[in-house]
Protein backbone atom coordinates (compact mmCIF):
# COMPACT_ATOMS: atom_id res chain seq x y z
CA UNK A 1 0.00 0.00 0.00
CA UNK A 2 3.12 2.61 1.21
CA UNK A 3 4.75 1.57 -2.36
CA UNK A 4 1.39 2.42 -4.40
CA UNK A 5 1.07 5.76 -2.52
CA UNK A 6 4.39 6.75 -3.14
CA UNK A 7 4.04 5.61 -7.19
CA UNK A 8 0.94 7.55 -7.58
CA UNK A 9 2.72 10.66 -5.66
CA UNK A 10 5.88 10.46 -7.78
CA UNK A 11 3.55 10.39 -11.01
CA UNK A 12 1.24 13.41 -9.79
CA UNK A 13 4.89 15.24 -8.89
CA UNK A 14 6.25 14.47 -12.13
CA UNK A 15 3.56 15.66 -14.09
CA UNK A 16 2.92 18.93 -11.98
CA UNK A 17 6.75 19.88 -12.61
CA UNK A 18 6.26 19.40 -16.61
CA UNK A 19 3.81 21.19 -17.25
CA UNK A 20 5.00 24.48 -14.73
CA UNK A 21 8.88 25.24 -16.34
CA UNK A 22 8.33 28.98 -15.68
CA UNK A 23 7.27 28.81 -11.82
CA UNK A 24 10.06 26.29 -11.65
CA UNK A 25 12.46 28.82 -13.22
CA UNK A 26 11.09 31.42 -10.53
CA UNK A 27 11.35 29.24 -7.51
CA UNK A 28 15.47 28.64 -8.26
CA UNK A 29 15.74 32.74 -8.89
CA UNK A 30 14.05 33.35 -5.12
CA UNK A 31 15.66 30.94 -3.57
CA UNK A 32 18.69 33.55 -4.13
CA UNK A 33 17.37 35.84 -2.53
CA UNK A 34 14.60 34.57 -0.27
CA UNK A 35 15.15 31.72 2.40
CA UNK A 36 13.49 28.74 0.48
CA UNK A 37 12.61 30.90 -2.03
CA UNK A 38 9.98 31.79 0.01
CA UNK A 39 8.40 35.25 2.38
CA UNK A 40 5.09 33.59 3.46
CA UNK A 41 5.53 29.92 4.63
CA UNK A 42 2.21 28.54 4.02
CA UNK A 43 2.29 29.13 0.37
CA UNK A 44 5.29 26.90 0.30
CA UNK A 45 4.59 23.60 -1.92
CA UNK A 46 7.03 20.79 -2.93
CA UNK A 47 8.72 20.26 -5.61
CA UNK A 48 7.83 24.37 -5.91
CA UNK A 49 4.75 26.50 -5.53
CA UNK A 50 2.92 27.51 -8.34
CA UNK A 51 3.17 31.10 -9.30
CA UNK A 52 0.18 33.29 -10.34
CA UNK A 53 0.33 36.24 -12.48
CA UNK A 54 -3.07 37.53 -12.19
CA UNK A 55 -6.49 37.30 -11.13
CA UNK A 56 -9.87 38.16 -11.43
CA UNK A 57 -13.30 36.92 -9.42
CA UNK A 58 -12.38 33.93 -8.58
CA UNK A 59 -10.20 32.99 -10.87
CA UNK A 60 -6.47 32.30 -10.75
CA UNK A 61 -3.21 32.57 -14.00
CA UNK A 62 -0.47 30.87 -13.49
CA UNK A 63 2.36 32.06 -15.48
CA UNK A 64 2.79 28.89 -17.08
CA UNK A 65 -0.42 29.48 -18.89
CA UNK A 66 -2.98 27.61 -16.27
CA UNK A 67 -5.97 28.61 -15.03
CA UNK A 68 -7.74 27.71 -11.89
CA UNK A 69 -10.64 28.24 -9.96
CA UNK A 70 -10.04 30.04 -6.71
CA UNK A 71 -11.16 27.93 -3.62
CA UNK A 72 -8.48 29.11 -1.38
CA UNK A 73 -9.78 32.55 -1.16
CA UNK A 74 -6.79 33.74 0.53
CA UNK A 75 -6.69 31.53 3.79
CA UNK A 76 -10.61 33.35 3.92
CA UNK A 77 -8.72 36.98 3.59
CA UNK A 78 -10.35 36.85 0.27
CA UNK A 79 -14.19 36.57 1.02
CA UNK A 80 -15.11 38.85 -1.85
CA UNK A 81 -12.50 37.27 -4.66
CA UNK A 82 -10.41 39.09 -6.75
CA UNK A 83 -10.85 43.00 -7.34
CA UNK A 84 -14.61 43.01 -6.60
CA UNK A 85 -15.26 46.37 -8.70
CA UNK A 86 -16.82 47.99 -5.36
CA UNK A 87 -13.85 47.24 -3.63
CA UNK A 88 -11.61 48.92 -6.71
CA UNK A 89 -13.85 51.36 -6.68
CA UNK A 90 -13.75 52.78 -3.16
CA UNK A 91 -9.96 51.53 -3.27
CA UNK A 92 -9.51 53.95 -5.95
CA UNK A 93 -11.65 56.73 -4.49
CA UNK A 94 -9.43 56.75 -1.08
CA UNK A 95 -5.96 56.49 -3.21
CA UNK A 96 -7.11 59.82 -4.97
CA UNK A 97 -7.61 61.38 -1.75
CA UNK A 98 -4.51 60.06 -0.36
CA UNK A 99 -2.85 57.49 1.55
CA UNK A 100 -1.96 58.20 4.82
CA UNK A 101 -2.81 61.33 6.56
CA UNK A 102 -0.36 60.92 9.66
CA UNK A 103 -3.84 62.37 11.46
CA UNK A 104 -7.35 61.00 12.21
CA UNK A 105 -9.96 61.13 9.36
CA UNK A 106 -13.90 60.23 8.52
CA UNK A 107 -13.74 56.93 7.14
CA UNK A 108 -12.02 55.62 10.60
CA UNK A 109 -15.20 56.57 12.69
CA UNK A 110 -17.41 55.31 10.35
CA UNK A 111 -15.36 51.88 9.84
CA UNK A 112 -15.77 51.32 13.73
CA UNK A 113 -18.96 51.76 14.36
CA UNK A 114 -19.96 49.59 11.28
CA UNK A 115 -17.50 46.90 13.13
CA UNK A 116 -18.34 47.45 16.31
CA UNK A 117 -22.27 47.14 15.55
CA UNK A 118 -21.60 43.98 12.92
CA UNK A 119 -19.38 42.31 16.09
CA UNK A 120 -20.93 43.14 19.53
CA UNK A 121 -18.08 45.44 20.25
CA UNK A 122 -18.22 48.23 23.00
CA UNK A 123 -14.48 49.52 21.65
CA UNK A 124 -12.47 48.59 18.84
CA UNK A 125 -8.78 49.37 17.84
CA UNK A 126 -7.51 48.57 14.46
CA UNK A 127 -3.81 46.88 13.32
CA UNK A 128 -2.18 45.46 10.43
CA UNK A 129 -2.95 41.83 10.83
CA UNK A 130 -4.79 39.57 12.90
CA UNK A 131 -1.34 38.29 14.54
CA UNK A 132 -1.03 42.22 15.67
CA UNK A 133 -4.85 41.82 16.95
CA UNK A 134 -3.83 38.54 19.03
CA UNK A 135 -0.71 40.20 20.83
CA UNK A 136 -2.46 43.57 21.10
CA UNK A 137 -5.31 41.90 22.76
CA UNK A 138 -3.30 39.49 24.94
CA UNK A 139 -0.89 42.68 26.29
CA UNK A 140 -4.76 44.38 27.38
CA UNK A 141 -5.75 41.15 28.99
CA UNK A 142 -2.35 40.61 31.42
CA UNK A 143 -2.45 44.86 32.21
CA UNK A 144 -6.04 44.83 32.82
CA UNK A 145 -5.51 41.46 35.10
CA UNK A 146 -2.10 42.47 36.24
CA UNK A 147 -1.40 38.71 35.73
CA UNK A 148 1.24 37.20 33.53
CA UNK A 149 0.06 33.85 32.12
CA UNK A 150 -2.05 32.71 29.19
CA UNK A 151 -4.01 29.57 28.13
CA UNK A 152 -4.24 28.66 24.53
CA UNK A 153 -5.25 25.14 23.00
CA UNK A 154 -3.23 22.77 21.77
CA UNK A 155 -3.93 22.70 18.14
CA UNK A 156 -4.62 26.48 17.69
CA UNK A 157 -3.29 29.33 15.68
CA UNK A 158 -3.34 33.04 16.32
CA UNK A 159 -0.81 34.44 14.19
CA UNK A 160 3.06 33.89 12.98
CA UNK A 161 4.14 34.28 16.77
CA UNK A 162 1.32 32.69 18.72
CA UNK A 163 1.55 29.31 16.45
CA UNK A 164 0.37 26.31 18.31
CA UNK A 165 -0.66 24.11 15.84
CA UNK A 166 1.98 21.05 16.42
CA UNK A 167 2.70 22.73 19.96
CA UNK A 168 4.40 25.52 20.53
CA UNK A 169 7.13 27.32 17.86
CA UNK A 170 10.55 28.62 18.43
CA UNK A 171 9.42 32.03 17.13
CA UNK A 172 6.42 32.62 19.36
CA UNK A 173 6.25 35.76 21.49
CA UNK A 174 8.00 34.70 24.98
CA UNK A 175 4.32 34.69 26.69
CA UNK A 176 4.13 31.75 29.46
CA UNK A 177 1.34 29.76 28.10
CA UNK A 178 -0.24 26.79 29.37
CA UNK A 179 -1.27 24.53 26.69
CA UNK A 180 -4.87 23.06 26.78
CA UNK A 181 -6.72 20.08 25.36
CA UNK A 182 -8.93 21.91 22.91
CA UNK A 183 -12.72 20.17 23.17
CA UNK A 184 -11.49 18.64 26.09
CA UNK A 185 -14.04 20.13 28.83
CA UNK A 186 -12.69 18.44 32.37
CA UNK A 187 -9.17 18.38 31.21
CA UNK A 188 -8.84 22.04 30.48
CA UNK A 189 -11.08 23.01 33.23
CA UNK A 190 -8.60 21.27 35.62
CA UNK A 191 -5.61 23.49 34.10
CA UNK A 192 -7.03 26.86 34.20
CA UNK A 193 -6.00 28.86 37.48
CA UNK A 194 -6.19 32.25 39.07
CA UNK A 195 -2.88 33.33 37.54
CA UNK A 196 -4.45 33.08 34.13
CA UNK A 197 -4.77 36.75 32.32
CA UNK A 198 -6.23 35.61 29.48
CA UNK A 199 -7.59 32.42 27.47
CA UNK A 200 -7.33 32.45 23.67
CA UNK A 201 -9.41 30.59 21.84
CA UNK A 202 -10.92 29.93 18.14
CA UNK A 203 -14.20 28.98 18.56
CA UNK A 204 -13.42 27.05 15.13
CA UNK A 205 -9.71 26.06 14.76
CA UNK A 206 -8.48 26.89 11.41
CA UNK A 207 -5.23 25.94 10.65
CA UNK A 208 -5.38 22.99 12.66
CA UNK A 209 -7.61 21.46 10.47
CA UNK A 210 -11.09 23.27 10.37
CA UNK A 211 -12.24 21.88 13.73
CA UNK A 212 -15.39 23.85 15.51
CA UNK A 213 -15.31 23.63 19.75
CA UNK A 214 -18.24 22.34 20.87
CA UNK A 215 -20.91 24.70 22.25
CA UNK A 216 -20.09 22.81 25.59
CA UNK A 217 -16.36 23.49 25.84
CA UNK A 218 -17.21 27.65 24.75
CA UNK A 219 -19.60 27.67 27.60
CA UNK A 220 -17.43 25.86 30.02
CA UNK A 221 -14.33 28.40 29.32
CA UNK A 222 -16.82 31.29 29.90
CA UNK A 223 -17.85 30.15 33.36
CA UNK A 224 -14.74 29.63 34.15
CA UNK A 225 -13.65 33.36 32.92
CA UNK A 226 -16.23 34.61 34.60
CA UNK A 227 -15.74 33.19 38.14
CA UNK A 228 -11.78 33.71 38.39
CA UNK A 229 -11.68 36.76 36.74
CA UNK A 230 -9.76 35.72 33.29
CA UNK A 231 -10.60 37.67 30.09
CA UNK A 232 -11.86 35.50 27.78
CA UNK A 233 -10.78 36.22 23.92
CA UNK A 234 -12.33 35.07 20.90
CA UNK A 235 -9.60 34.57 18.13
CA UNK A 236 -12.87 35.56 15.14
CA UNK A 237 -10.22 36.35 12.85
CA UNK A 238 -11.38 33.53 10.25
CA UNK A 239 -14.84 32.72 12.19
CA UNK A 240 -15.93 36.10 12.34
CA UNK A 241 -17.93 35.20 8.67
CA UNK A 242 -20.03 33.00 10.24
CA UNK A 243 -23.28 34.17 10.77
CA UNK A 244 -24.09 37.91 11.00
CA UNK A 245 -21.49 38.48 13.95
CA UNK A 246 -18.87 35.35 13.91
CA UNK A 247 -19.70 32.33 15.89
CA UNK A 248 -19.69 34.23 19.39
CA UNK A 249 -22.91 35.34 17.76
CA UNK A 250 -24.36 31.93 16.45
CA UNK A 251 -23.76 30.31 19.73
CA UNK A 252 -24.91 32.98 21.97
CA UNK A 253 -21.45 33.03 24.23
CA UNK A 254 -19.86 36.43 24.15
CA UNK A 255 -16.08 36.70 25.26
CA UNK A 256 -14.51 39.67 26.84
CA UNK A 257 -12.78 40.48 23.48
CA UNK A 258 -12.55 39.16 20.25
CA UNK A 259 -9.97 39.49 17.76
CA UNK A 260 -10.68 40.00 14.03
CA UNK A 261 -8.71 40.49 10.74
CA UNK A 262 -8.39 38.94 7.00
CA UNK A 263 -11.40 39.68 5.06
CA UNK A 264 -13.02 42.52 7.31
CA UNK A 265 -10.71 44.84 5.62
CA UNK A 266 -11.82 44.77 2.17
CA UNK A 267 -9.06 42.07 1.35
CA UNK A 268 -6.81 44.81 2.88
CA UNK A 269 -3.82 43.92 5.30
CA UNK A 270 -6.33 44.91 8.44
CA UNK A 271 -6.59 43.54 12.10
CA UNK A 272 -8.61 44.53 14.98
CA UNK A 273 -9.46 43.80 18.59
CA UNK A 274 -11.92 44.96 20.79
CA UNK A 275 -15.11 44.20 22.86
CA UNK A 276 -15.53 45.23 27.03
CA UNK A 277 -15.00 49.26 27.19
CA UNK A 278 -13.96 48.07 30.77
CA UNK A 279 -10.67 46.52 29.38
CA UNK A 280 -10.40 48.63 25.99
CA UNK A 281 -10.61 52.29 27.53
CA UNK A 282 -7.16 51.38 29.57
CA UNK A 283 -5.85 52.60 25.37
CA UNK A 284 -7.52 55.52 26.02
CA UNK A 285 -5.04 58.40 25.37
CA UNK A 286 -6.66 61.02 27.59
CA UNK A 287 -6.44 58.75 30.59
CA UNK A 288 -3.16 58.92 32.76
CA UNK A 289 -0.62 55.96 31.78
CA UNK A 290 -2.96 54.57 28.63
CA UNK A 291 -1.34 51.87 27.47
CA UNK A 292 0.26 52.73 24.04
CA UNK A 293 -1.00 51.27 20.48
CA UNK A 294 1.17 52.10 17.86
CA UNK A 295 0.70 51.47 14.16
CA UNK A 296 1.97 53.90 11.64
CA UNK A 297 -1.30 52.17 8.63
CA UNK A 298 -3.83 51.14 11.52
CA UNK A 299 -6.23 54.01 9.85
CA UNK A 300 -4.88 53.87 6.42
CA UNK A 301 -7.40 55.40 3.75
CA UNK A 302 -7.13 52.86 1.97
CA UNK A 303 -8.11 49.96 4.53
CA UNK A 304 -11.17 52.06 6.10
CA UNK A 305 -12.33 52.51 2.67
CA UNK A 306 -12.39 49.14 1.54
CA UNK A 307 -13.45 47.81 4.78
CA UNK A 308 -16.13 50.27 5.23
CA UNK A 309 -17.70 48.95 1.81
CA UNK A 310 -17.68 45.49 1.94
CA UNK A 311 -18.88 45.25 5.48
CA UNK A 312 -21.91 47.53 4.86
CA UNK A 313 -22.68 46.68 1.28
CA UNK A 314 -21.18 43.49 0.43
CA UNK A 315 -21.06 41.11 2.98
CA UNK A 316 -24.37 41.42 4.69
CA UNK A 317 -25.12 39.53 7.45
CA UNK A 318 -27.89 38.17 4.48
CA UNK A 319 -24.72 37.76 2.09
CA UNK A 320 -22.92 35.69 5.42
CA UNK A 321 -25.71 33.58 5.76
CA UNK A 322 -26.30 32.66 1.79
CA UNK A 323 -22.52 32.08 1.34
CA UNK A 324 -22.47 29.56 4.68
CA UNK A 325 -25.36 27.53 3.26
CA UNK A 326 -23.90 27.26 0.80
CA UNK A 327 -20.76 25.78 2.22
CA UNK A 328 -22.81 23.29 4.25
CA UNK A 329 -24.34 21.98 1.00
CA UNK A 330 -21.09 21.59 -0.61
CA UNK A 331 -19.57 19.97 2.49
CA UNK A 332 -22.49 17.73 2.40
CA UNK A 333 -21.72 16.72 -0.77
CA UNK A 334 -18.37 15.84 -0.42
CA UNK A 335 -18.91 13.93 2.58
CA UNK A 336 -21.35 11.96 0.23
CA UNK A 337 -18.63 11.17 -2.48
CA UNK A 338 -16.12 9.66 -0.11
CA UNK A 339 -19.11 7.79 1.51
CA UNK A 340 -19.95 6.36 -1.93
CA UNK A 341 -16.85 5.13 -2.78
CA UNK A 342 -16.25 3.77 0.80
CA UNK A 343 -13.17 6.05 0.55
CA UNK A 344 -11.51 7.09 4.72
CA UNK A 345 -12.03 10.81 3.93
CA UNK A 346 -14.03 13.08 5.15
CA UNK A 347 -14.59 17.29 4.75
CA UNK A 348 -14.32 19.14 8.24
CA UNK A 349 -15.36 22.67 9.15
CA UNK A 350 -18.87 24.75 9.50
CA UNK A 351 -19.95 26.88 6.63
CA UNK A 352 -17.73 28.38 4.19
CA UNK A 353 -14.56 27.31 5.90
CA UNK A 354 -13.68 23.57 5.20
CA UNK A 355 -10.77 20.78 5.06
CA UNK A 356 -9.85 17.48 3.51
CA UNK A 357 -8.76 15.18 5.96
CA UNK A 358 -7.58 11.43 4.88
CA UNK A 359 -8.96 9.90 8.02
CA UNK A 360 -12.14 8.57 9.31
CA UNK A 361 -14.12 8.77 12.50
CA UNK A 362 -14.80 11.75 14.78
CA UNK A 363 -12.23 14.62 14.80
CA UNK A 364 -12.69 16.65 17.61
CA UNK A 365 -8.95 18.31 17.74
CA UNK A 366 -6.08 17.80 16.29
CA UNK A 367 -4.98 14.62 17.82
CA UNK A 368 -7.52 12.80 15.89
CA UNK A 369 -5.63 14.01 12.53
CA UNK A 370 -2.52 11.96 13.83
CA UNK A 371 -2.94 9.04 11.57
CA UNK A 372 -3.76 11.58 8.60
CA UNK A 373 -0.93 10.46 5.87
CA UNK A 374 0.37 13.58 4.10
CA UNK A 375 1.13 12.21 1.49
CA UNK A 376 -2.50 11.26 0.50
CA UNK A 377 -3.17 15.07 0.77
CA UNK A 378 -0.83 15.88 -1.37
CA UNK A 379 -2.09 13.74 -3.99
CA UNK A 380 -5.56 15.58 -3.73
CA UNK A 381 -3.81 18.43 -4.05
CA UNK A 382 -1.71 17.63 -7.22
CA UNK A 383 -5.42 16.06 -8.74
CA UNK A 384 -7.32 19.46 -7.73
CA UNK A 385 -4.42 21.38 -9.45
CA UNK A 386 -4.55 19.33 -12.96
CA UNK A 387 -8.92 19.34 -12.73
CA UNK A 388 -7.82 23.43 -12.68
CA UNK A 389 -8.47 23.95 -8.62
CA UNK A 390 -6.40 25.70 -6.24
CA UNK A 391 -6.93 24.89 -2.58
CA UNK A 392 -3.95 24.64 0.12
CA UNK A 393 -2.20 21.61 -0.12
CA UNK A 394 -3.08 20.79 3.43
CA UNK A 395 -6.73 20.31 1.97
CA UNK A 396 -8.29 23.41 3.17
CA UNK A 397 -10.48 26.21 1.49
CA UNK A 398 -11.96 29.36 2.30
CA UNK A 399 -14.98 29.82 -0.15
CA UNK A 400 -15.57 33.46 -1.60
CA UNK A 401 -18.78 35.41 -2.98
CA UNK A 402 -16.92 34.96 -6.25
CA UNK A 403 -17.37 31.40 -6.51
CA UNK A 404 -20.85 30.21 -8.16
CA UNK A 405 -22.58 27.04 -8.03
CA UNK A 406 -20.92 25.85 -11.78
CA UNK A 407 -17.68 26.12 -9.08
CA UNK A 408 -18.69 23.91 -6.73
CA UNK A 409 -20.20 21.49 -8.98
CA UNK A 410 -16.70 21.72 -10.78
CA UNK A 411 -15.07 20.76 -7.46
CA UNK A 412 -17.72 17.90 -6.51
CA UNK A 413 -16.75 16.44 -10.02
CA UNK A 414 -12.71 16.80 -9.66
CA UNK A 415 -13.04 14.62 -6.64
CA UNK A 416 -15.30 12.07 -7.67
CA UNK A 417 -12.83 12.09 -10.60
CA UNK A 418 -9.91 11.51 -7.67
CA UNK A 419 -11.86 8.59 -5.76
CA UNK A 420 -12.56 6.86 -9.18
CA UNK A 421 -8.42 7.23 -10.07
CA UNK A 422 -7.34 6.48 -6.57
CA UNK A 423 -9.91 4.39 -5.01
CA UNK A 424 -7.66 1.30 -4.80
CA UNK A 425 -4.69 3.45 -3.57
CA UNK A 426 -6.35 5.54 -0.90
Amino acid sequence: MTDKIDQALAVAVAQFSAKRPQSAALFERAKRVMPGGNTRTVLFAQPFPIRIARAEGACLHDVDGHSYRDFLGEYSAGIYGHSHPAIAAAVAEAVAGGLNFGAHHVREVEFAESVCQRFALERVRFTNSGTEANMMAIAAARAFTGRGRIMVMQGGYHGGTLYFVRGASPVNAPFEAVLAPFNDIEATRALISDDLAAIVVEPMQGSGGCIPATVEFLAMLRAEATRRGIVLIFDEVMTSRFGSGGLAQVHGIQPDLKTLGKYIGGGMSFGAFGGKATVMDLFDPTRPNALPHAGTFNNNTLTMAAGLKGIRDIFTPDAAAALNARGERLKTALNGVFMHYQMAWQVTGIGSLLNFHPVSGAIASTGDLAKADVRLRRLLYYHLLEEGIYLAERGYMALSLALAEADHEALLQAVEGFAQRYRGVV
